[in-house]
């Protein structure tokens, strides 16, 4: 790449940085104002980060596109990503609607792996959005990438990526079934402790209940 060329890169990478910056500031807002509202949080953290230049060049040459800015930005979704993670799976999709309810965003596309995992037990929501960036002389509407997922999908995703990358395209068959299962267990212990938060809740309704018929509302004054 010539100097001209690697500066058009640098400005398109760097659109897509305040991408991130933007998504990023939304869900902070967002999990504190429910914080200060409901005294619950339910994103636990947010990962980011941008591909490589190198990762762009090898996937578009990998679809068969010529190298340019131009197919990146029109080919390639994930150029930014945002990760997500909550504590349960009813967080998961509390997360989806605070985001697609926000003006400004555009949902391009939903894909949803929760509901319908991957063949091999993959399991996450992931979404691509549109979001504007307002620069001195433009504004810009970026693509990111947003993966949104519980504790225990993201424990498993993680591990899987690693053992994928071990092995490349040549992963034992046993290690696939293997993984397969711990996939299902992943699901079933989301399930459980679903469950177990709502029984929590119930002893917090109650408590709360027991309080009110203890200290009643006086009487409006006359």
């Amino acid at each position: 790449m010539d100097k001209q060329m690697v500066m058009e890169w640098a400005k398109m990478l760097m659109s897509y940085k305040f991408a991130l910056d933007e998504v990023s500031t939304k869900l902070t807002i967002l999990n504190e104002e429910l914080q200060f509202i409901q005294n619950y949080n339910p994103i636990e953290h947010v990962k980011t980060r941008i591909k490589s230049p190198e990762g762009i060049v090898e996937k578009l040459q990998r679809k068969g596109l010529e190298v340019s800015k131009e197919n990146a930005a029109e080919h390639i979704r994930d150029i930014a990503g945002v990760r997500v993670i909550c504590s349960f799976t009813t967080d998961v999709y509390r997360v989806y609607d605070m985001i697609r309810s926000q003006g400004d965003v555009e949902v391009i596309e939903v894909k949803d792996y929760i509901k319908d995992p991957k063949p091999n037990g993959y399991q996450s929501l992931h979404l691509i959005i549109r979001i504007p960036i307002f620069l001195s002389e433009r504004t810009e509407h970026v693509k990111v990438e947003i993966q949104i997922r519980t504790i225990a999908m993201d424990f498993w995703a993680s591990l899987e990526h690693k053992i994928y990358y071990q092995f490349h395209d040549d992963m034992p068959a046993s290690i696939r079934e293997q993984l397969k299962a711990t996939a299902d267990m992943i699901g079933m212990l989301d399930r459980r402790m679903l469950v177990l938060k709502d029984e929590v809740q119930k002893f917090s309704d109650g408590a709360e209940t027991v309080k009110l018929q203890q200290f009643p509302m006086l009487p409006a004054s006359k």
